[in-house]
């Protein structure tokens, strides 16, 4: 799926989100015993080039790709994003604060291209293509990041003053929060805001 779809805004491409049970009887995999709230939870959607999408959601490929191997192949994918910043230790603030602010950065792109306040979605109001980018978007890039800034900060809490651990523990709750309303677990005003003062930490501005 990409923009190029979604009334004339910039074109970027995304996977598409895919059902691991599918959301509607009759769809491939689905359980009837699922409850409703989980259908489109983060723990029943998994991320797909356009191809494998299609491949995986035919009738006749459903008892090749299980809901079990499904799980497995989106569980690989965050271990390896997991990897990418696992049990990184660094010998100072400033080494933390640059690799901080390579996931900080893909987020605030992810934010500005596709968010609620970017331009894509104030010249294309109501648009469902529009609205699933935002959605794919918060899955494949914020909340990965979101996960691996908070573990590097837990394991490297020390480097950071005194006054600074009131602005990493704000920043861990946010991450928290907002993973927390994405998989409906609670409503969007409990969600603690994005910190600017942790963005003014990390870039100094």
């Amino acid at each position: 799926m990409s923009v190029e779809d979604a009334g004339g805004a910039a074109p970027y491409t995304l996977g598409e989100m895919a059902h691991i049970k599918g959301n509607k009887a009759g769809s491939s995999r689905y359980d009837p015993s699922q409850p409703d709230i989980e259908r489109d939870s983060y723990e029943n959607l998994i991320l797909l080039c356009p191809n494998h999408h299609t491949l995986i959601d035919k009738a006749e490929n459903e008892f090749e790709f299980t809901v079990d191997l499904l799980h497995e192949m989106k569980a690989e994918h965050e271990r390896y994003i997991s990897n990418r910043l696992s049990q990184e230790k660094f010998e100072n603030v400033e080494q933390l604060k640059n690799r901080l602010s390579i996931y900080l950065s893909e987020n605030r792109q992810a934010w500005e291209q596709y968010g609620p306040l970017s331009d894509n979605a104030q010249r294309n109001p109501n648009n469902d293509q529009v609205y699933a980018l935002w959605i794919s978007a918060r899955l494949s890039t914020i909340i990965p990041n979101n996960r691996e800034i908070a573990k590097v900060l837990q394991e490297n809490r020390t480097l950071f003053s005194k006054l600074e651990q009131r602005v990493v523990s704000k920043f861990i709750t946010h991450v928290e929060s907002y993973e927390k309303w994405v998989n409906d677990e609670i409503p969007y005003q409990a969600v603690l805001r994005f910190p600017s003062d942790f963005d003014e930490l990390i870039f100094g501005n």
